[in-house]
């Protein structure tokens, strides 16, 4: 549910960005975002289509009826909660601010002034881009946890380096499912940003020359793409429903590091548990509908006291990614490795929030015996 306060957009799309207080389900609570709304050519929503979020400020900190949301006289854009606590800032204090606006873009933006920009949401970028809108060095772009829960998932972000564009999980030490490197032809080229332009998402570099990263059709409505639970980053034409996974060039179905949940293997886009090779299984399916969420285990996982630990081999197995000084390792090796020192640490972590924790041709995991 969602009534905007400020409302802007073409009516020869019938569409428009909004900033307002929206809900998803009970309005118990609500989330100061900016969404893409369908109108009806005087500024009211129409009941056509759910609004789509494409920002948010602190978008973990959901607010109750009775916010209240204030261009302070020092120049701060504060948001606070029904109780009078500050749930979110613009932290722009004496920085002169006298305008506030939505531009068509679904820029929220504010100007001193001087008519320069203070502050915008541009710059603080969620888990979107929308049409213009730039993903510069420093910046990256941090899914939620589903669809319904806006709580930030850190597990995997989208950035831009000096070298181009990189999807990764944030395991220790950061593992990349995705890059795309500058021309190798020019090292001295530096990508300060990516731009979703009308059709392309493209690189910018220092010297003003841009490279289309991957062709997008031309819009026919409000566009936007967005990095999904499930690692994917997806654009959508809002109005018509098209959409189109923007990693396809890259990756295979198995080959996004969240494809099948925790604990679940991948094969020719099929999730299942795994089973030892004398076909003993520890995990079982967390519902057989909807293979994506993964497996759970049928015995406590403890790596605590050796002799309580054991070694799962899985053969013919691959991971999305390798720690570099582990990728040439036999299988004894990495279990000694496993066992010893500060890479046990590594793999393990990775296998309880991605899945299993595989080196080259080998997927190996403690349990409890």
């Amino acid at each position: 549910m969602a009534k905007a306060i400020l409302l802007q957009g073409k009516e020869t799309l019938d569409l428009a960005y909004a900033y307002d207080f929206y809900c998803n389900g009970n309005c118990n609570s609500y989330l100061f975002a900016i969404f893409i709304v369908q109108f009806d050519g005087i500024g009211l929503i129409a009941k056509y289509d759910i609004p789509q979020v494409v920002w948010s400020g602190k978008r973990h900190n959901l607010v109750r009826i009775g916010v209240t949301l204030e261009l302070m006289s020092k120049g701060d854009l504060v948001l606070k909660d029904a109780d009078g606590t500050v749930a979110w800032s613009t932290n722009t204090f004496a920085k002169s601010v006298v305008d506030l606006n939505l531009i068509d873009l679904g820029n929220l933006m504010l100007f001193d002034k001087d008519n320069a920009t203070i502050w915008q949401s541009f710059d603080h970028p969620i888990d979107s881009l929308v049409l213009r809108k730039k993903l510069r060095q420093g910046q990256r772009l941090m899914l939620s946890v589903s669809e319904t829960n806006w709580t930030v998932d850190s597990m995997i972000k989208l950035s831009v380096n000096g070298n181009g564009l990189f999807a990764q999980v944030e395991t220790n030490p950061p593992q990349r499912y995705v890059k795309s490197n500058g021309p190798s032809w020019n090292a001295s080229i530096e990508f300060l940003y990516v731009e979703f332009v009308n059709g392309s998402l493209s690189r910018f570099s220092n010297s003003t020359s841009s490279w289309s990263l991957i062709s997008i059709p031309q819009a026919s409505s409000a566009q936007y793409m967005k990095l999904g639970s499930n690692g994917h980053l997806t654009m959508y034409d809002w109005l018509y429903g098209f959409k189109e996974d923007l990693f396809k060039k890259y990756l295979n179905d198995c080959d996004y590091p969240t494809v099948c949940g925790q604990y679940e293997i991948c094969s020719n886009g099929q999730c299942s548990c795994p089973t030892s090779s004398w076909g003993m299984s520890y995990f079982q399916r967390v519902d057989d509908s909807r293979p994506n969420l993964g497996c759970s285990k049928n015995v406590p996982l403890s790596c605590g006291a050796s002799q309580q630990q054991s070694l799962l081999e899985l053969e013919n197995v691959t991971y999305f990614s390798f720690t570099p000084n582990l990728e040439d390792i036999d299988a004894s090796s990495c279990k000694e490795a496993y066992a010893k020192n500060v890479h046990a640490k590594q793999l393990h972590f990775s296998m309880n929030r991605i899945a299993l924790a595989a080196v080259v041709t080998y997927q190996l995991m403690c349990f409890h015996l």
